[in-house]
């Protein structure tokens, strides 16, 4: 069950080939679009991808973004009838503008193939206690057939403290893991359940640190493991790999650091959702965290050579631990 904020990504490419004599501005003329799930639609997509049954949980708008997503999860065959609407907030969407410039870049605010301007519409405040409730009897209906939860976090205004403890209090006797990839507004509300998946800067900010070596990131990451009395913490370091935090049974502090599992960097986005839906989907089917952890950087490797948020399938991943099999027997 994948609890959280239900994005709408939109894409929108072309070429910049002249400056607007109006403004010293690029003048962008579209090619194409594309619109994906962002967000819990995308962690429910990326569960989906790999064959696991996703409930997604979540608040979208009476609007067209709304239309479209829901039709979006449904040909992809997730069950859309457990996120509610809300005609008082919109969907929030996500809109990149993406330019193959042909001018220098001196000349104009983007290289080629990267983003040139990202439009934000979204209301960030909180839903209301009756949404809340909504939501909340929603996931206590769920709960007997799910073998997992994850809060997908994006601080906009679907999780919060109220919503965790009610999620936290009904989920505890049976005994799931509970994962969340969590943003600033919220860190500190997720004491108690399994595992976070931060990144490093997310990580820093939770302290109010920046994480500056590997000694600091060790640091940080045991006063995150204690104060929030994880079974363990993985933090992401985007091209440096993962870290993963657990405590021994006598309580001495575990570290690993997992190497990265990425040869072609095409875009980040969405790259945390794929690691926190399949190390979460690795711990439902019983796997050590260590597993998970090793599969999660696995897939998060292949995300990132995609453009958006994608999704891995069996058959990538299986390729990649075939990879990563073939070069440790060298």
């Amino acid at each position: 069950m994948i609890i959280g904020d239900v994005i709408v990504d939109k894409y929108i490419w072309g070429d910049v080939q002249r400056i607007s004599p109006e403004a010293p501005v690029p003048v962008f003329e579209t090619k194409t679009e594309e619109t994906g799930c962002g967000g819990a639609a995308n962690v429910a997509q990326n569960v989906a991808s790999l064959g696991g049954n996703a409930i997604l949980v979540g608040v979208i708008g009476k609007d067209t973004e709304g239309e479209k997503l829901v039709q979006m999860l449904t040909e992809t065959n997730l069950v859309t009838t457990k996120v509610c609407i809300d005609a008082e907030r919109p969907t929030s969407t996500k809109t990149r503008v993406i330019a193959r410039a042909t001018l220098p870049l001196t000349d104009c605010a983007s290289d080629a193939g990267h983003h040139l301007l990202r439009i934000d519409r979204e209301s960030k405040q909180e839903i209301s206690s009756r949404m809340r409730e909504r939501l909340l009897d929603t996931v206590v209906s769920q709960l007997p057939t799910s073998d997992a939860i994850i809060f997908a976090d994006y601080d906009k205004g679907v999780v919060n403290a109220q919503l965790i403890k009610g999620v936290m209090k009904h989920a505890q006797s049976y005994g799931i893991p509970i994962i969340a990839d969590p943003k600033q507004n919220n860190f500190w509300h997720y004491e108690g359940i399994t595992a976070v998946t931060p990144n490093h800067e997310e990580a820093g900010t939770a302290v109010h640190e920046e994480i500056t070596d590997v000694p600091h990131l060790v640091t940080v990451g045991e006063k995150i493991l204690n104060q929030l009395s994880l079974k363990a913490l993985l933090i992401t370091r985007d091209a440096k790999g993962m870290s993963l935090f657990q405590r021994e049974s006598d309580g001495t502090l575990k570290v690993e650091h997992l190497p990265p599992n990425s040869s072609v960097v095409t875009d980040v986005t969405g790259a945390g959702d794929t690691v926190v839906a399949v190390f979460t989907l690795a711990l439902a089917a019983d796997a050590e965290f260590r597993s998970a952890a090793l599969l999660s950087s696995l897939a998060g490797g292949i995300a990132v050579g995609k453009m958006g948020c994608a999704t891995v399938t069996p058959k990538e991943l299986l390729r990649a631990i075939e990879t990563v099999e073939s070069a440790t027997q060298l």
